[in-house]
């Protein structure tokens, strides 16, 4: 695809705004990037910019640019349906993503994979797989490297792994995932979905160009996935999968147990290494397997199965599960002060990654919460708080929102902080030994912090000044 004098405006100076603005101009095309931040909050990313030629628009979003594009590609921060691209839509002007615009320029087969909760972890683990197979391996996406700076750099790789966000989806029209991943959906984003009807038809997207030789690797426990999967055109195996019969992952107290039947693979295209199984089973002892929570269980049986179904071999799926140490700002620990464990799960932004943390800990739980609500439901979380937390600690915008929702449910009355070096202090001080002070905020981090990495950075330094 030739970008040669063509006048492509990119949306949002984020990460992936930002190469895709370098790749574009780099292909000689005239770029422009527009940003409603001021440009003191985008100074380094603008001043290179500059040097390359690219013209910025910042504070700002001016209709004209848009309507006299060749081409317009969205960030995956920015909302698709914000009034200049839809009236560029309507003047016939083309938009895409920075997904979609990048998959253009790349050849290699694509391992995508999405869900509420998870993504990050199976991205990780899965691109670990592959490459401990002797496979050279890109791992990035909405991690890490955007696959359009892949597209403009390499070093060319033999398998691309994605983690892809529902907000990347949206904006897709041929994005061709040899091996797509669903993990789970669960209710997210609704301040920017209408319903979370719609929010799960933006998951299965994902699905949308696989062909009958794709495979689409699926949660066999989640009820909605199971419903939904009837219209997936490609072959579907599933981890969590009881009933195992043609290919999947079951599972067990004692490890996961693999059906590794792939007469098909979704990369049979490219060849597969020495020792990779085409049919046969594994079965992967609980205690070889270094992160193994009952979620990270999960994220590990879809990683397995999404790996073998791109090559890996059974040596490189066992030596990543030992190896992998988990995430930062994902159930992390991070000290033990008389007795007293820290954790921090700033990564945890809904409900349902909350949810999933409280059922790691089977002692007295602090809980730490709050920040921006994304439309999320917290009384759900009513039976667990119940069950694991002796106290609550609110912190953000929404910490009276939350302490409504949970109203009673702790049997304390709690406590709110105006800053995380307070809710630590308070935390430390409702702490007896044996305690877990636990941050899992359930939100946002947007209120009071850059990023969930910033906010988990402060909870960490202010645990450290504990010490």
């Amino acid at each position: 695809m030739a970008l040669s004098n063509q006048k492509i405006v990119v949306v949002g100076l984020g990460r992936s705004g930002f190469a895709t603005a370098c790749f574009a101009a780099r292909q000689g095309a005239a770029v422009t990037v527009t940003d409603t931040a001021p440009e003191k909050d985008l100074a380094e990313s603008a001043a290179h910019l500059r040097d390359m030629g690219v013209c910025l628009e910042l504070g700002e979003h001016r209709t004209e640019s848009f309507e006299a594009a060749d081409q317009i590609v969205i960030s995956p921060g920015v909302p698709h349906t914000i009034a200049p691209i839809r009236r560029a839509l309507a003047c016939g002007v083309p938009v895409a993503g920075e997904l979609e615009f990048a998959a253009r320029f790349v050849s290699e087969p694509v391992i995508a994979i999405t869900g509420t909760n998870g993504k990050t972890t199976t991205t990780e683990l899965t691109g670990r797989m592959l490459e401990n197979s002797g496979l050279q391996t890109f791992t990035g996406g909405n991690i890490g490297t955007p696959l359009i700076a892949y597209a403009d750099k390499g070093p060319k790789a033999r398998r691309i792994v994605l983690e892809v966000s529902s907000f990347q989806l949206d904006t897709i029209s041929a994005f061709h995932p040899r091996i797509a991943v669903l993990l789970n959906i669960r209710p997210d984003h609704l301040d920017r979905y209408p319903d979370f009807s719609a929010y799960a038809g933006s998951k299965f997207r994902l699905f949308k160009n696989q062909k009958k030789t794709d495979i689409a690797v699926l949660n066999g426990l989640d009820p909605l996935i199971g419903k939904m999967a009837q219209s997936i055109k490609s072959r579907k195996v599933y981890f969590a999968d009881k009933n195992i019969k043609q290919a999947g992952v079951d599972i067990k107290k004692d490890g996961i147990f693999i059906n590794a039947r792939f007469d098909t693979p979704g990369t049979a295209d490219v060849r597969k290494p020495a020792g990779a199984p085409s049919t046969g089973e594994i079965f992967i002892d609980i205690a070889d397997i270094n992160v193994s929570e009952p979620h990270n269980l999960e994220n590990a049986a879809a990683a397995a199965l999404a790996a073998l179904a791109a090559g890996a071999t059974e040596q490189g799926i066992r030596s990543a599960l030992r190896e992998f140490k988990g995430l930062s700002h994902r159930i992390e620990h991070i000290a033990a002060i008389n007795n007293v464990r820290f954790i921090n799960d700033s990564k945890a932004t809904n409900v349902d990654a909350t949810a999933r943390a409280l059922e790691c800990f089977n002692d007295p739980v602090i809980l730490i919460m709050g920040g921006r609500n994304k439309d999320s439901d917290f009384s759900v979380l009513s039976p667990l708080v119940r069950r694991h937390v002796k106290h609550l600690i609110f912190i953000g915008e929404s910490g009276r929102e939350i302490a409504t929702a949970l109203a009673g449910d702790t049997g304390r009355v709690p406590e709110f902080a105006g800053d995380m070096a307070e809710a630590v202090a308070m935390a430390d001080r409702a702490a007896v030994s044996g305690d877990v002070v636990l941050l899992s905020p359930a939100c946002a981090s947007f209120d009071m912090f850059g990023s969930y990495a910033h906010r988990g950075e402060v909870f960490t330094d202010a645990v450290k000044q504990l010490k």
